[in-house]
This record gives structure tokens, C-alpha cells and sequence, in this order.
């Protein structure tokens, strides 16, 4: 596995690559803390993931075309393909997620916080019924992880969030 950490406008990203079956697939996305030393990319699929991603942080509108490593339930894929699908510069409720592909809120809240992929997989865009909502699952970290939610939907054009 190759890792590599690039900077972004809220804190530092880590890349994570892996070769699985023969194919170099991105394996993991990661927020981490704010001046963590950059690593450079050590291969070309993880230069490209960098190239993207910071084309994202330029359009919000770009559109991400990576090779992800095949993670998660079955239950987990269903609710982030879902999320997938939710157009730049709109929202759906845990709630309203839930309806759509006929499971509980809760449920869906676990999958968006079990997301390999963020940003590639916008979870961000998964909001409560009464505001903002969670965010990533990281107890400690919440208020930071909140704040880059908060970032990644006023790039989209979502200024609203509730606390």
C-alpha cells in the first residue's frame, strides 16, 4: 500500500493506493489534522487522485473518475450508491435516504460514516432532518469534522447549515 498526503483548504487528505488482482485502485481517503507534512504521490493512480481532487476544490462541479477498491457490505454499496447520485449543490435527508432505498436512518448515518471515499462518495451531502447533522463517526473530532462538512457544502453552493 502507497500512501500520500496532500493539503487542502481544511486540513491535510491522505491518499491511500493498493494493488489488488493485478489493478492499483485508490483504497482509502482520509481527513487529517491541519500541517501535517506533505507526502508526494508515489504513483501515477495516486498523482491522478491528487490532480482531481484539487480540480474539485477548484469546481465543485468536477467529476471524479477513479478506480476504488471494492469495500464494504453489500447493505453499505447500496447506500453509497444512493449518495452517489445526489446531484452537486443538493441535500437529502438521512430520512428521505432511508425511504428511497427502503431501510431506517440510523442505518444509513452508519454507511455514510463507514464512507472509504469521501468526496469522491459526498457524503457530506447526507444532512439530518433538523440541520447539519453527523459527519465521518469520529467521536473526538467531531466539531473539525463538522467543519469540514460545513466547507464542502458552502463549496457547493449550500450555505444554510443549521448547527
Amino acid at each position: 500500500m502507497d500512501r500520500c498526503v496532500i493539503s487542502s483548504p481544511f486540513g491535510s487528505l491522505r491518499i491511500s493506493t493498493e494493488l489488488v488482482d493485478g489493478s492499483l485502485m485508490i483504497s482509502e481517503i482520509s481527513y487529517l489534522a491541519k500541517g501535517l507534512s506533505k507526502v508526494r504521490p508515489q504513483n501515477d493512480l495516486a498523482r491522478q487522485a491528487k490532480d482531481q481532487i484539487e480540480a474539485y476544490f477548484e469546481d465543485p462541479l468536477f467529476k471524479f473518475n477513479l478506480p476504488l477498491k471494492q469495500q464494504g457490505t453489500p447493505y453499505q454499496h447500496r447506500v453509497w450508491s444512493a449518495i452517489s447520485d445526489i446531484p452537486v449543490g443538493n441535500t437529502i435527508s438521512y430520512g428521505d435516504l432511508a425511504k428511497q432505498i427502503k431501510s431506517g436512518p440510523r442505518a444509513v448515518g452508519g454507511a455514510c460514516g463507514a464512507n472509504y471515499y469521501p468526496l469522491l462518495i459526498p457524503c457530506h451531502r447526507v444532512l439530518s432532518a433538523n440541520g447539519l447533522g453527523g459527519f465521518m463517526q469520529q467521536g473526538g473530532e467531531i466539531g473539525r469534522h463538522l467543519d469540514i462538512k460545513r466547507w464542502l457544502l458552502r463549496h457547493e453552493g449550500i450555505e444554510f447549515i443549521k448547527p
